[in-house]
């Protein structure tokens, strides 16, 4: 009996455990073959994540670039570390600078005949070798990652440094990179493939399931709305609406679609990690600034000025990725296109004003926003809101007119406006004709 029962209870458990060696290990590949910077932070980001969420197995990285930021890098590398799934990656071509390091945080590294990975140098916007504390910093962030996952430190400081000399590898004078044989041969590298499936079939060796992960429609959006392009466009439609609606108040539609494209046009680079809050506010005390200059302030002075420049420098800077206003490691290029890209849309705004501006006025659709016809006394209207005639009577401004504000007659308040005259808060006035509920005044 005792015999039974045992052979019973082996029967159990063997076949409770048959599921488990049928089960399908879930890989999800992710691709990095671009430069990196907050795209791609952002991407590798939302790509773990899926992992995570979707219950896979492994992740693994097809890797082909000539790096990128160190700064995003170190965030991708951070997300690698912490991700508690195994993550490979395949060199393809290239996992130079940044990509070297990235690299180096996967727990298993893979690359094709011909495929190199080093040169991890960091450079400056324009190409040439940064100070050595952003070195020193590469070089320590390389080592601690290198140690993580249980390869040589040494080599891969040399990645980074020329003066790392390391016998029988590398020279003084050169910074270090590894062919595939050659990673091979000093543990940064576990295999040479020419596939991800040729790993997997080798490494796995059972039944497993590959996705490519895809972006989502609102991501792809997002992207869309990266474009300098369609950035400039969105420019113009905030410029222009804002100087629509300052020349028909009351309208709606202009200030809306301002709104809308500033929405389109902040968001993505927000999200993305371009756009940063400071940047969103400097953008927005411009517009305040530029607000006060047209209805508080008379003339055009300081305060105008500086939100032009505010508003401008706010829409360049979200297209970049400086760090409070460090542009060491921004290519020269970016700097240019961002800039060209907002100066073309702000003139391209002006000649919109300038030439449509007439058209749109004498269009139907403003025809139908807008009061466009003139309602003649003599079709029986009337323009006086007040009981008796103001004319001629006398107060003082109670707001500052420039030319219109608000005036108090005989403990009244109304609304008033002059030919063209600033009058300051306080002033003694006089009227001098109606229009509407308005009050036509002079000063005295």
């Amino acid at each position: 009996m005792k015999l039974i029962k045992a052979l019973f209870s082996i029967a159990i458990i063997t076949l409770l455990g048959v599921p488990s060696l049928f089960a399908q290990t879930k890989v999800l590949k992710l691709n990095i073959d671009a430069d990196i910077d907050p795209r791609m932070s952002r991407y590798v980001d939302l790509g773990l994540t899926t992992a995570k969420n979707g219950g896979y197995d492994l992740v693994v990285i097809e890797m082909d670039t000539y790096g990128g930021l160190v700064t995003d890098a170190k965030d991708i590398v951070e997300m690698l570390l912490d991700f508690e799934k195994p993550v490979y990656v395949f060199i393809n071509k290239d996992a130079a600078s940044a990509g070297a390091l990235i690299s180096i945080a996967c727990d298993s590294i893979y690359m094709a005949p011909g495929a190199s990975i080093g040169a991890a140098t960091v450079v400056m916007g324009q190409g040439e070798a940064a100070p050595d504390k952003y070195q020193s910093y590469m070089r320590a962030t390389m080592r601690t990652t290198a140690e993580e996952n249980g390869r040589n430190p040494e080599i891969a400081e040399a990645m980074v440094d020329q003066n790392i000399e390391i016998e029988g590898i590398t020279k003084a004078g050169q910074v270090l990179t590894f062919t595939t044989s050659e990673a091979i041969k000093y543990g940064f590298c576990e295999g040479e493939y020419k596939s991800i499936k040729e790993i997997l079939d080798h490494t796995l060796k059972a039944d497993y399931s590959l996705d490519e992960f895809t972006p989502s429609f609102i991501e792809k959006i997002v992207a869309i709305f990266l474009n300098p392009v369609l950035s400039g466009l969105l420019i113009m439609i905030i410029i222009g609406g804002i100087w629509f609606e300052l020349q028909t108040p009351g309208v709606g539609f202009p200030i809306l679609a301002a709104i809308v494209a500033a929405i389109l046009y902040f968001i993505p680079y927000y999200l993305t990690g371009l756009a940063a809050n400071w940047e969103l506010v400097m953008f927005l005390v411009g517009l305040l600034l530029i607000g006060l200059e047209i209805t508080v302030i008379p003339g055009f002075g300081v305060a105008g000025i500086a939100g032009i420049l505010f508003t401008f420098s706010a829409l360049v800077l979200v297209m970049l990725n400086n760090d409070n206003f460090d542009f060491t490691f921004v290519p020269l290029s970016e700097i240019l296109l961002a800039f060209s890209t907002t100066l073309g849309a702000l003139l391209g705004s002006f000649l919109i004003m300038f030439f449509g501006g007439v058209r749109l006025t004498n269009s139907k659709f403003f025809e139908r926003v807008a009061l466009t016809t003139t309602q003649q006394k003599a079709e029986g209207y009337t323009a006086r809101f007040h009981k008796e005639t103001m004319v001629g009577k006398e107060g003082t401004a109670h707001t500052i007119l420039r030319p219109s504000g608000k005036v108090k007659i005989e403990d009244n308040i109304y609304d008033a406006f002059t030919r063209g005259s600033y009058i300051e808060n306080g002033d003694k006035v006089r009227v001098i004709g109606e229009e509407g509920n308005a009050l036509l005044v002079k000063k005295i």
